[in-house]
């Protein structure tokens, strides 16, 4: 048997396309994620300003910002000794909106969906 066998940890197969998407969009099945990106969809804002806004604890809110600036949804900028987010890319917003038309056909079914419920 060799190390690579015996090692308490495997390294990861390479993902494939596919696995990456799903991984993706897990990153916006967070309703606080999702709600941060929707309010930076029309504004930069502070930690503060957000924390404020979304209603929940300042660590929290700073785990979600560093996984959403990780995954390239967010960037920042800094303004004296303020980091402020903004979205990264314009396209976030356009996926967002995109999403609220595709829900607004389909809002009763997904909310019946019992199988998204289990993930």
């Amino acid at each position: 048997m060799t190390a690579l066998q015996t090692a308490p940890f495997r390294l990861p197969d390479q993902p494939t396309e596919r696995q990456l998407q799903a991984k993706y969009f897990r990153a916006l099945g967070d309703p606080t994620r999702l709600h941060i990106l929707e309010l930076l969809c029309g504004e930069e804002l502070s930690v503060k300003e957000i924390v404020q806004r979304v209603g929940t604890s300042q660590p929290r809110v700073s785990a979600h910002l560093a996984c959403l600036r990780w995954c390239g949804f967010v960037a920042t900028r800094r303004q004296h000794r303020t980091v402020r987010y903004r979205l990264a890319d314009q396209r976030i917003a356009n996926m967002l909106d995109l999403a609220r038309s595709l829900l607004a056909d389909n809002a009763e079914h997904v909310a019946a969906c019992r199988a998204l419920d289990a993930e």
